[in-house]
């Protein structure tokens, strides 16, 4: 978006804001705050966070390998977009958002790197479900770690307080979009 264009957003949203009764001062903050939450939206998609982290571990996976594997685990844990604990090639897709033909490349990938392995499915022999490996859990383990290391570093200047209100508002925010924008999840 070139200056004027963004310039001209700007004033045009502001205008709505103080119609709306807000101030210049909150205006100001809320399109300040758009424009943020814009860059790491943009950041999270394309997977610059995760990518960061893992070329700093020296991790030999690829993004697409290792959302495939933490698909793996959102599903075993429950947080998945579907009820089933058992991560097969199709719920990895699902989880993804991507068809079955990449999920199934990207799960061959990472069973020849050692990162996850076929297991048999205790709720249906007949069906095959992904394991990850210890070599999986151990690189899963320090991009946890190195991932807190990093948000420790960000909060390290803030205080308690900051630190509590930030989180308290934060998770009001997320309700508020969940309720302006209901069936997103």
């Amino acid at each position: 978006m070139s200056s004027a264009n963004w310039h001209h957003y700007r004033d045009k949203v502001g205008q709505t804001l103080a119609a709306q009764g807000f101030s210049a001062a909150a205006g100001e903050a809320l399109l300040d705050l758009d424009a943020e939450m814009f860059r790491m939206m943009r950041s999270m998609v394309k997977g610059e966070l995760p990518a960061q982290l893992m070329l700093e571990l020296g991790a030999e996976l690829e993004l697409a390998q290792f959302q495939a594997l933490t698909a793996v685990l959102r599903i075993q844990s429950g947080m998945a977009r579907h009820d089933s604990r058992e991560a097969t090639i199709g719920h990895v897709a699902a989880e993804m958002n991507v068809d079955p033909s990449r999920a199934s490349r990207l799960v061959s990938e990472l069973i020849a790197t050692g990162h996850l392995s076929r297991d048999v499915s205790q709720q249906d022999a007949r069906r095959t479900v992904l394991q990850p490996t210890p070599k999986a859990m151990t690189l899963l383990a320090e991009f946890r770690d190195l991932k807190w290391q990093k948000l420790m570093q960000v909060f390290s200047e803030w205080s308690e307080d900051e630190i509590l209100a930030f989180s308290s508002l934060f998770l009001r925010f997320r309700d508020g979009m969940r309720t302006a924008y209901p069936g997103r999840e």
